[in-house]
């Protein structure tokens, strides 16, 4: 597997230990310390793959630059793998609401966080096979193009928010426990916990606007896609 990560820590053992370790499964790196250059550096060619993120910036906060990535019609769609300190379950809720694809806490497996990269990266580009449209009421998805519309106007997702929908679409009809969400969309669950599914469910309803009728919580359960769209 190949690509661009960009690695955003201030810490400079920790972020040299990460880009060589990456490198040395066929990634080429950027890094900085600083969140302002992480956002020039987001935009610019070569466009990352891929940011690891801290929270703890000497300039702005992790938090922010995550949420500034993703307002930004050119950035809104590179995955964001949170690297901190912070363990609190609040941080971690958090660092989902402003749309981290996942969460790794210090002191942290460099095998892990590897694997982590490459679930991230396998989920944000499907196999090409996959090229066909699914349209549903108001929603039309083009798995291939990576973009999806609610009533002609497209919405944009992060990668994780786009594959958690295709899941459900594809799945329309059955239930999807959360168990079931946490293993097929998010593939290594580690220490993210059903609250995840939850949150993203919510963020994910509130970007679909009109479409948002279409997921269903089965409360004690999990969710489900109804089986047929609206007339």
């Amino acid at each position: 597997m190949t690509g661009v990560i960009l690695i955003v820590d201030d810490e400079p053992d920790i972020a040299s230990t990460v880009a060589f370790n990456l490198e040395r499964e066929g990634f080429r790196t950027l890094t900085t310390d600083f969140g302002r250059k992480a956002l020039e550096l987001a935009a610019g060619d070569p466009r990352p793959d891929l940011v690891v993120l801290d929270l703890m910036l000497p300039d702005m906060s992790g938090t922010e630059v995550c949420r500034q990535l993703r307002s930004s019609p050119d950035t809104r769609r590179i995955p964001i793998l949170m690297l901190t300190a912070k363990t609190d379950a609040i941080d971690r809720v958090v660092g989902f609401e402003v749309g981290a694809d996942d969460y790794v806490t210090k002191p942290f497996s460099v095998r892990e966080l590897t694997l982590r990269v490459k679930a991230i990266l396998r989920r944000s580009h499907p196999e090409e096979t996959e090229s066909n449209t699914l349209r549903f009421g108001v929603l039309q998805v083009d798995i291939a193009g990576h973009r999806i519309w609610v009533s002609d106007e497209e919405v944009g997702l992060t990668a994780l928010e786009f594959r958690l929908l295709t899941t459900l679409v594809k799945r329309r009809g059955r239930v999807q426990t959360r168990e079931a969400l946490l293993n097929h969309v998010w593939e290594m669950s580690g220490d993210v916990t059903t609250r995840t599914v939850d949150t993203h469910v919510r963020r994910l309803r509130k970007k679909l606007g009109q479409a948002s009728a279409y997921i269903e919580t089965l409360r004690g359960v999990g969710y489900r896609f109804r089986p047929e769209a609206p007339e």
